[in-house]
Protein backbone atom coordinates (compact mmCIF):
# COMPACT_ATOMS: atom_id res chain seq x y z
CA UNK A 1 0.00 0.00 0.00
CA UNK A 2 1.84 3.07 -1.36
CA UNK A 3 1.49 6.30 1.14
CA UNK A 4 0.62 10.18 -0.42
CA UNK A 5 0.81 13.23 0.29
CA UNK A 6 -1.30 16.00 -1.68
CA UNK A 7 -1.12 19.91 -1.45
CA UNK A 8 -4.52 21.45 -1.88
CA UNK A 9 -5.67 24.82 -2.03
CA UNK A 10 -9.37 25.83 -1.43
CA UNK A 11 -11.56 28.82 -1.27
CA UNK A 12 -12.95 28.39 2.55
CA UNK A 13 -16.05 30.78 2.29
CA UNK A 14 -18.89 27.77 1.37
CA UNK A 15 -16.81 25.12 3.75
CA UNK A 16 -17.58 25.16 7.43
CA UNK A 17 -14.21 24.36 7.94
CA UNK A 18 -11.51 21.35 6.65
CA UNK A 19 -12.26 18.41 9.17
CA UNK A 20 -15.23 16.69 8.91
CA UNK A 21 -18.52 17.46 10.49
CA UNK A 22 -21.78 15.56 11.21
CA UNK A 23 -23.30 18.57 8.87
CA UNK A 24 -21.97 21.32 6.59
CA UNK A 25 -19.68 20.78 3.73
CA UNK A 26 -16.14 20.50 4.51
CA UNK A 27 -13.20 19.99 2.88
CA UNK A 28 -11.95 16.87 3.91
CA UNK A 29 -15.17 15.21 2.99
CA UNK A 30 -14.80 16.74 -1.02
CA UNK A 31 -11.52 14.97 -1.09
CA UNK A 32 -12.18 11.94 0.27
CA UNK A 33 -15.53 11.27 -2.44
CA UNK A 34 -13.36 12.44 -4.66
CA UNK A 35 -11.26 9.64 -4.00
CA UNK A 36 -13.98 7.33 -3.47
CA UNK A 37 -15.18 7.66 -6.92
CA UNK A 38 -11.37 7.02 -8.02
CA UNK A 39 -11.53 3.50 -6.32
CA UNK A 40 -9.99 4.19 -3.15
CA UNK A 41 -11.43 2.22 -0.53
CA UNK A 42 -9.89 3.74 2.83
CA UNK A 43 -11.77 5.25 5.92
CA UNK A 44 -10.38 8.56 5.91
CA UNK A 45 -7.64 11.14 5.23
CA UNK A 46 -5.41 13.22 7.68
CA UNK A 47 -4.90 16.58 7.22
CA UNK A 48 -1.99 19.10 8.75
CA UNK A 49 -4.69 21.62 9.59
CA UNK A 50 -8.17 22.56 10.89
CA UNK A 51 -8.89 25.17 9.02
CA UNK A 52 -11.98 27.03 10.50
CA UNK A 53 -15.19 27.96 8.60
CA UNK A 54 -14.34 30.35 6.19
CA UNK A 55 -10.32 30.29 6.37
CA UNK A 56 -8.63 29.73 2.78
CA UNK A 57 -5.70 27.18 1.64
CA UNK A 58 -3.08 27.00 -0.86
CA UNK A 59 -0.92 24.64 1.03
CA UNK A 60 -2.77 22.39 3.14
CA UNK A 61 -1.72 18.79 2.39
CA UNK A 62 -3.49 16.14 3.08
CA UNK A 63 -1.90 12.42 3.26
CA UNK A 64 -3.63 8.76 2.21
CA UNK A 65 -2.91 5.29 2.11
CA UNK A 66 -3.52 3.78 -1.75
CA UNK A 67 -3.12 1.03 -3.98
CA UNK A 68 -2.93 3.58 -7.14
CA UNK A 69 -1.56 1.35 -10.55
CA UNK A 70 -1.15 4.99 -12.13
CA UNK A 71 1.44 7.94 -12.21
CA UNK A 72 0.91 10.65 -9.15
CA UNK A 73 -0.09 13.17 -12.02
CA UNK A 74 -2.74 10.82 -13.13
CA UNK A 75 -4.00 10.85 -9.42
CA UNK A 76 -3.81 14.35 -9.10
CA UNK A 77 -6.16 14.62 -12.66
CA UNK A 78 -8.55 12.10 -11.59
CA UNK A 79 -9.13 14.11 -8.34
CA UNK A 80 -9.73 17.26 -9.86
CA UNK A 81 -12.15 15.99 -12.09
CA UNK A 82 -13.99 15.11 -9.21
CA UNK A 83 -13.88 18.19 -6.88
CA UNK A 84 -16.10 20.63 -6.99
CA UNK A 85 -14.61 24.27 -8.17
CA UNK A 86 -13.69 25.61 -4.89
CA UNK A 87 -11.21 22.81 -4.20
CA UNK A 88 -8.07 21.49 -6.29
CA UNK A 89 -5.52 19.30 -5.84
CA UNK A 90 -1.99 20.74 -6.68
CA UNK A 91 -0.17 18.31 -6.65
CA UNK A 92 0.26 14.75 -5.40
CA UNK A 93 3.63 12.44 -4.16
CA UNK A 94 4.56 9.18 -2.77
CA UNK A 95 6.07 9.36 0.76
CA UNK A 96 7.93 7.58 3.15
CA UNK A 97 5.26 5.43 5.46
CA UNK A 98 6.33 7.30 8.52
CA UNK A 99 4.63 10.00 7.27
CA UNK A 100 1.88 11.68 8.73
CA UNK A 101 0.19 14.81 7.54
CA UNK A 102 -0.51 16.32 10.86
CA UNK A 103 2.01 14.90 13.28
CA UNK A 104 5.29 15.16 11.15
CA UNK A 105 4.94 18.23 10.31
CA UNK A 106 7.74 21.02 11.60
CA UNK A 107 5.91 24.15 10.77
CA UNK A 108 2.93 25.77 9.34
CA UNK A 109 2.85 28.72 7.57
CA UNK A 110 -0.03 31.34 7.69
CA UNK A 111 -0.70 34.36 6.25
CA UNK A 112 -3.10 36.96 7.21
CA UNK A 113 -4.45 40.05 4.68
CA UNK A 114 -5.29 43.07 6.47
CA UNK A 115 -5.94 46.54 3.45
CA UNK A 116 -7.48 49.80 4.63
CA UNK A 117 -10.59 51.35 2.74
CA UNK A 118 -13.04 53.61 4.62
CA UNK A 119 -15.70 52.16 2.19
CA UNK A 120 -17.15 48.85 1.44
CA UNK A 121 -14.97 46.44 -1.51
CA UNK A 122 -16.94 43.13 -1.91
CA UNK A 123 -14.44 41.63 -3.85
CA UNK A 124 -11.65 42.56 -1.48
CA UNK A 125 -13.15 41.61 1.64
CA UNK A 126 -13.50 38.10 0.36
CA UNK A 127 -10.24 37.51 0.91
CA UNK A 128 -9.04 40.36 3.30
CA UNK A 129 -10.19 42.28 6.42
CA UNK A 130 -11.00 46.01 5.24
CA UNK A 131 -9.77 48.43 8.21
CA UNK A 132 -10.39 51.88 8.92
CA UNK A 133 -8.41 54.01 9.75
CA UNK A 134 -4.59 52.77 8.86
CA UNK A 135 -3.22 50.77 11.25
CA UNK A 136 0.15 53.05 13.10
CA UNK A 137 2.19 50.20 11.32
CA UNK A 138 5.54 50.89 13.41
CA UNK A 139 3.33 49.50 16.88
CA UNK A 140 1.89 46.72 14.94
CA UNK A 141 5.21 45.34 13.73
CA UNK A 142 6.92 45.98 17.16
CA UNK A 143 3.92 43.96 18.83
CA UNK A 144 4.79 40.81 15.86
CA UNK A 145 8.14 40.62 17.25
CA UNK A 146 7.06 39.98 20.53
CA UNK A 147 5.28 36.53 19.53
CA UNK A 148 8.97 34.91 18.46
CA UNK A 149 9.72 32.58 20.66
CA UNK A 150 8.41 29.76 22.91
CA UNK A 151 5.71 31.01 25.07
CA UNK A 152 2.42 29.97 26.68
CA UNK A 153 -0.17 31.21 23.73
CA UNK A 154 -3.25 30.60 26.15
CA UNK A 155 -4.35 34.35 25.85
CA UNK A 156 -4.83 33.36 22.47
CA UNK A 157 -6.51 30.51 21.76
CA UNK A 158 -7.75 27.12 22.92
CA UNK A 159 -5.53 23.56 22.55
CA UNK A 160 -7.39 21.28 20.50
CA UNK A 161 -8.43 18.54 23.36
CA UNK A 162 -9.26 20.06 26.94
CA UNK A 163 -6.44 19.74 29.22
CA UNK A 164 -3.94 19.68 26.50
CA UNK A 165 -0.88 22.33 26.33
CA UNK A 166 -1.16 25.66 25.19
CA UNK A 167 2.83 26.32 24.53
CA UNK A 168 3.40 27.23 21.04
CA UNK A 169 7.19 27.47 19.18
CA UNK A 170 6.50 30.89 17.35
CA UNK A 171 10.05 30.89 14.53
CA UNK A 172 8.76 34.23 12.66
CA UNK A 173 6.04 36.61 12.81
CA UNK A 174 6.64 39.76 10.27
CA UNK A 175 4.15 41.92 8.49
CA UNK A 176 4.67 42.34 4.73
CA UNK A 177 3.22 45.18 2.17
CA UNK A 178 2.24 43.88 -1.39
CA UNK A 179 1.28 47.26 -3.31
CA UNK A 180 -2.05 48.20 -0.87
CA UNK A 181 -2.01 45.02 1.21
CA UNK A 182 -0.87 44.66 4.59
CA UNK A 183 0.27 40.84 5.38
CA UNK A 184 0.69 39.30 8.59
CA UNK A 185 2.62 36.18 7.96
CA UNK A 186 3.43 33.96 11.17
CA UNK A 187 5.28 30.35 10.80
CA UNK A 188 5.20 28.15 13.75
CA UNK A 189 5.16 24.52 14.67
CA UNK A 190 1.75 24.30 15.49
CA UNK A 191 -1.69 26.88 16.60
CA UNK A 192 -4.57 27.04 18.87
CA UNK A 193 -7.98 26.85 17.78
CA UNK A 194 -8.49 30.43 16.71
CA UNK A 195 -4.93 31.98 17.83
CA UNK A 196 -4.44 33.73 14.52
CA UNK A 197 -6.77 35.42 14.05
CA UNK A 198 -7.09 37.06 17.93
CA UNK A 199 -3.25 37.61 17.55
CA UNK A 200 -4.11 39.73 14.07
CA UNK A 201 -7.11 41.09 16.32
CA UNK A 202 -5.07 42.30 18.92
CA UNK A 203 -2.30 43.86 16.84
CA UNK A 204 -4.91 45.78 15.21
CA UNK A 205 -6.01 47.15 18.10
CA UNK A 206 -2.72 48.04 18.98
CA UNK A 207 -2.55 49.60 15.65
CA UNK A 208 -5.13 51.76 16.44
CA UNK A 209 -3.68 52.61 19.46
CA UNK A 210 -6.28 50.89 21.92
CA UNK A 211 -3.94 48.76 23.22
CA UNK A 212 -0.26 49.08 23.88
CA UNK A 213 2.16 46.72 22.43
CA UNK A 214 3.57 46.32 26.24
CA UNK A 215 0.85 43.93 26.67
CA UNK A 216 2.28 41.15 24.41
CA UNK A 217 5.02 40.17 27.28
CA UNK A 218 2.06 39.77 30.27
CA UNK A 219 -0.36 38.49 27.83
CA UNK A 220 2.55 35.85 26.97
CA UNK A 221 3.51 35.10 31.07
CA UNK A 222 0.60 34.19 31.59
CA UNK A 223 0.28 37.20 34.09
CA UNK A 224 -2.99 38.28 32.43
CA UNK A 225 -5.16 35.31 32.74
CA UNK A 226 -8.42 36.44 30.68
CA UNK A 227 -8.23 35.55 26.85
CA UNK A 228 -8.20 38.00 24.28
CA UNK A 229 -11.91 39.01 22.85
CA UNK A 230 -11.01 40.40 19.60
CA UNK A 231 -11.62 37.87 16.64
CA UNK A 232 -10.47 38.80 13.55
CA UNK A 233 -12.36 37.73 10.10
CA UNK A 234 -11.88 34.36 8.62
CA UNK A 235 -11.99 35.86 5.03
CA UNK A 236 -8.36 36.97 5.73
CA UNK A 237 -6.50 34.07 6.55
CA UNK A 238 -4.58 31.37 4.52
CA UNK A 239 -2.81 28.45 5.44
CA UNK A 240 0.07 28.99 3.09
CA UNK A 241 2.39 26.10 3.44
CA UNK A 242 3.24 23.03 5.89
CA UNK A 243 6.78 22.23 6.30
CA UNK A 244 8.10 18.54 7.17
CA UNK A 245 11.91 16.99 7.50
CA UNK A 246 13.33 15.65 4.66
CA UNK A 247 13.21 11.91 6.72
CA UNK A 248 9.44 12.22 6.00
CA UNK A 249 9.59 12.67 2.47
CA UNK A 250 11.87 9.88 1.10
CA UNK A 251 10.51 6.72 0.14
Amino acid sequence: MAHYKIILAYDGTEFVGFQRQPEGRTVQAAIESALRLTGWSGKSITGAGRTDTGVHASGQVAGFEYEWSHSDDELRDALNANLPHDVAVRSVEQVSSMFHARKSASARIYQYTVFFDRNRNPLRERYAWRVWPPLAMDLVENAAAGFIGRHDFSAFGTPPKPGASTVREIHSAVWKVEKDNFIFEIIGNSFLYHMVRRLVSFQVEIGHKRRNSDEVGNLLSRKNEVMVQGLAPAEGLVLKEVRYPVEYMNL
